[in-house]
């Protein structure tokens, strides 16, 4: 995660300091989906690439804030439970339809939030970057 927005604690002293990367969770570090879940099954697998779906849509995770990246997680929980409703509705299953309605709205009213529209990543090299890049290339004159 982005250091700039590291994480923070209260100090006794009452001021807030980062809190260092091997003190906090997994989950805060992204290197755990969710506490005690392994990711193994197909649906942890359709949760994580929902949320990989919609992080590369927002731009990269060092693009959003993590509110906006935690209305993701939201959004691809209410995607997966909504998804499971729709396959036993297509396997001839009765589901709740006010059950899924709800859900659905809450989707709509998430990505209402998330905002529906892909964000472009910045690939624009540095200046510092490209002058580098132009001084490290053989010249055509010779």
């Amino acid at each position: 995660m982005r250091s700039e927005n590291a994480p923070v604690s209260s100090a006794p002293d009452g001021v807030f300091r980062p809190i260092r990367r091997n003190l906090r969770s997994r989950v805060t570090n992204h290197n755990a989906l969710l506490e005690g879940v392994d990711g193994r099954s197909a649906t942890a697998r359709r949760f994580r690439d929902i949320i990989a779906a919609l992080v590369t849509d927002q731009g990269g995770l060092d693009r959003m804030s993590e509110a906006r990246f935690q209305l993701i997680r939201r959004f691809a929980a209410a995607s997966v439970l909504s998804e499971a409703m729709e396959a036993r509705l297509a396997n001839g299953e009765q589901i709740e339809i006010a059950e899924h309605a709800q859900l659905v709205s809450s989707l709509v009213r998430l990505a209402q939030r998330i905002g529906i529209d892909r964000r472009l990543k910045n690939v624009t090299p540095h200046l510092h970057d490209y002058l580098e890049t132009v001084d490290a290339e053989p010249s055509s004159d010779s």
